[in-house]
């Protein structure tokens, strides 16, 4: 975003003059106004950019219009004035959220210098907007299943409401992606939201990751540190995996979760905060409670509204959508052309179990991207299948020369193999064919004798036997394998 607009407020009317007539020249929009009041009416009835108002105006502080400014989403950049000029006046005004500030009186080339600089920090924020919706676009939840239209509507009822939130489900659920939605269809989404992983934090540093400690609190507390429920203060908290938090922790999340205040590691001193909390885990916490695995107080706390994820299992529908949504983000990341996923390699995605539910589904199509070579479709053996002459027409899947028509038509549970296994299957099936000849069978797999030299290391280094190319009667070099 370009900066356009500019209003001036100053109840000077040489300082007016002098700033619009150099801002005009320059190819600016320029409005004027010389007290609180009037800059209301222009602020009401038009959009600007960038603000230079002065500190001290007729009717009341420009720092209370500033500050009103800083709680609007949008709001153009400030650049305070004055003929005040004190160390305290400067902060007070960039703590209240001043783009910059400036000492009357000043030079045109002061100005000049202000606004490429706030030409530089919008188009910042223009570029941010945009990567930031692109992240909004990767992280949505995707789907129009009657599972997942019901967790959206649960989702949008508790949302406005600040109520705790604890949100359940198997791992690779989403559960993440669920807080993610909370947050920012809340009235709390311009503030932050810092997210704490409780599984992945020992227990001896867990509490001030939470709390925060004093500086020489315990060893290498070198200065004092904010935790991370004072960095969430206004905004929304979220404990995923809440329930790796060992017992004696608990007591302290409870106090938090209900009072609203702590006190950091090694300090006295009571901290209150206002923090929306929301918490994730993929094990039933009611059980948890009943085998005395979690208190049932904080239970109670954290499960004031509960959401359970729903499974894949539980909504087969969405997998051509989110099939498709998948690969064109694995494209996009890894630079692959993918215009589409063939009906055969959709039905065989449709007849899996997904026991890793949306992350594994989308690792899966992440991996067959890479493997395609940019062949434009993601095929059958883009997922490891292969499809023989005999069972062509009939759309049935055989991963290896033991399987019959009838099993790949037909699988039972027990019958079905890993995509991994399935690729070594295909891999070697391929240097068989090609009596070891790699580069016929990268042709055969459509992939790069590159891609097969590295898969073929891995396997070596798990002790399987390679066949050895029989073309020449010899032994490949290293750098052949």
């Amino acid at each position: 975003m370009a900066i356009e607009k500019i209003l001036v407020i100053d109840d000077e009317l040489a300082i007016r003059k002098s700033l619009q007539e150099q801002l005009i020249n320059n190819n600016y929009s320029v409005a004027t106004a010389d007290t609180i009041a009037s800059a209301d009416h222009s602020l009401a009835n038009d959009v600007f950019d960038l603000v230079f108002m002065d500190v001290r105006l007729p009717d009341g502080d420009g720092t209370d219009l500033l500050r009103t400014f800083s709680k609007k989403q949008n709001a153009p950049l400030i650049v305070m004035m004055t003929g005040y000029a004190s160390v305290e006046s400067a902060v007070n005004c960039m703590r209240a959220g001043a783009f910059d500030y400036i000492i009357k009186p000043f030079y045109s080339s002061q100005i000049d210098i202000i606004v490429k600089k706030a030409e530089e920090y919008s188009h910042i924020l223009s570029l941010n907007r945009f990567y930031n919706q692109i992240d909004d676009q990767d992280t949505e939840i995707l789907g129009s299943s009657r599972a997942i239209n019901s967790l959206r509507r649960l989702i949008h009822k508790v949302a406005p409401t600040g109520a705790t939130v604890l949100i359940q489900g198997e791992s690779g659920t989403g559960k993440e992606l669920v807080a993610n939605e909370i947050h920012k269809a809340s009235d709390r989404a311009d503030k932050p939201f810092i997210k704490v992983n409780c599984a992945s934090i020992s227990d001896t540093l867990i509490e001030s990751e939470f709390f925060g400690h004093e500086k020489g609190a315990f060893t290498g507390a070198m200065e004092r540190r904010e935790g991370r429920f004072e960095l969430a203060d206004g905004g929304t908290i979220l404990l995923d995996e809440v329930s790796e938090i060992s017992p004696a922790l608990q007591a302290k999340l409870l106090r938090v979760i209900q009072e609203r205040e702590f006190e950091r590691v090694g300090g006295n001193t009571t901290i209150k905060v206002d923090v929306r909390v929301l918490a994730t885990t993929n094990r039933n916490l009611a059980q948890c409670v009943e085998r005395s695995e979690f208190r049932q107080d904080l239970f109670y706390r954290l499960n004031v509204f509960p959401i359970t994820n729903p499974t894949l299992r539980e909504r087969k529908s969405d997998i051509n959508q989110l099939s498709r949504q998948f690969a064109m983000r694995a494209a996009r990341k890894h630079g692959v052309k993918i215009d589409e996923i063939s009906p055969e390699a959709l039905a065989f995605l449709q007849e899996q179990d997904w026991p890793g539910n949306v992350r594994e589904l989308q690792n899966t199509v992440e991996r067959a991207v890479i493997m395609s070579e940019n062949m434009g479709t993601l095929d059958a053996v883009s997922f490891g299948q292969n499809k023989t002459a005999s069972n062509m027409n009939k759309s049935s899947v055989s991963f290896d020369n033991t399987q019959s028509t009838e099993m790949a038509s037909s699988p039972r549970s027990d019958d079905v193999i890993s995509l991994e296994q399935m690729e070594k299957i295909q891999i070697m099936r391929a240097l068989h064919a090609t009596d070891g000849n790699r580069t016929h069978a990268a042709d055969l797999l459509k992939i790069t004798v590159r891609t097969l030299r590295n898969k073929l290391k891995q396997y070596r280094l798990d002790g399987e036997v390679i066949p050895e190319s029989q073309a020449s009667g010899k032994r490949l070099s290293e750098n052949e394998r």
